[in-house]
């Protein structure tokens, strides 16, 4: 805890806002994208709800579930959780991502419009959720090592009608080095899996072949631990990266050619 709130400090004291932004690209991004807050409409234009809206009643139905799962953890462990069974509501609560990063995470993704996406770690599946109704014509993979987990966020996606979603119960590293030598050019990567530096770089290197102009990747946690941030400095400084941005809770990285390289700490 103390280490991230040295970093979060760290974190503020280099941050900037739009304004001290001199790239078009990255500012057309925060301007239109990361504080554009106000509910958009419904993507399907059949009607005018709102679909934070819909990102709330989902939340809200994690956490009326009290029911219990055995999870299985591959990752880097839980600092909340101190057993692996544990009761559908807490996971919402304290393991799944915030409300401000769900509505940011659909908001970036009905921003650029992706038509591929992968997830890697689908927890309950809120993330899940924003990304499928940011572009409910997108095509979305998502990973789940957790099998108990994996089929509750199934059933909470169909409750919502995400039919755009296909959900994988596997280990991630596995499932990226069986999709080698023809991986999918996926457009949009959301990194919320095993939060630990190795396994960080290696999934980075594996979808590494599946880059294009278009690409977005979004790592979750960069700053959770002092192996998460030497992971970020890895990735941030690879020479097929041109344009990041730290928000301190996510990373963003760009590998838009005709970018010059530029790093970017952004207040979100």
């Amino acid at each position: 805890m103390l280490f991230q709130i040295k970093s979060y400090l760290k974190f503020l004291w280099h941050s900037k806002n739009e304004h001290a932004v001199h790239s078009p690209f990255v500012f057309l991004l925060l301007t239109k994208c990361f504080y554009d807050k106000k509910p958009k409409p419904d993507p399907s234009g059949s009607e005018q709800a709102k679909q934070y809206e819909v990102l709330k009643e989902y939340r809200n139905s994690l956490l009326e579930n009290k029911n219990t799962i055995e999870v299985t953890d591959f990752g880097a462990g839980s600092r909340v959780f101190k057993s692996n069974v544990r009761a559908i509501d807490k996971i919402a609560q304290n393991a799944g991502i915030s409300p401000k990063r769900a509505e940011l995470l659909f908001r970036i993704t009905n921003y650029f419009q992706p038509k591929t996406i992968l997830e890697i770690g689908t927890s309950l599946g809120l993330a899940t959720s924003a990304l499928s109704l940011g572009n409910p014509k997108a095509k979305i993979t998502t990973l789940e090592g957790c099998p108990e987990t994996a089929r509750q966020a199934q059933l909470q996606l169909q409750k919502f009608n995400c039919n755009n979603v296909e959900s994988i119960v596997s280990e991630f590293s596995s499932y990226l080095k069986n999709h080698q030598p023809s991986p999918i050019k996926y457009q949009l990567i959301y990194f919320d899996g095993n939060h630990s530096k190795n396994a960080t770089l290696e999934y980075f290197e594996l979808l590494l072949p599946t880059i294009t102009n278009e690409t977005v990747w979004i790592f979750d946690d960069i700053h959770w631990s002092q192996e998460m941030e030497e992971a970020w400095k890895i990735i941030k400084d690879h020479p097929k990266v041109t344009v990041s941005i730290d928000t301190f809770q996510w990373g963003l990285v760009f590998f838009r050619y005709e970018q010059p390289k530029q790093h970017f700490i952004i207040r979100s």
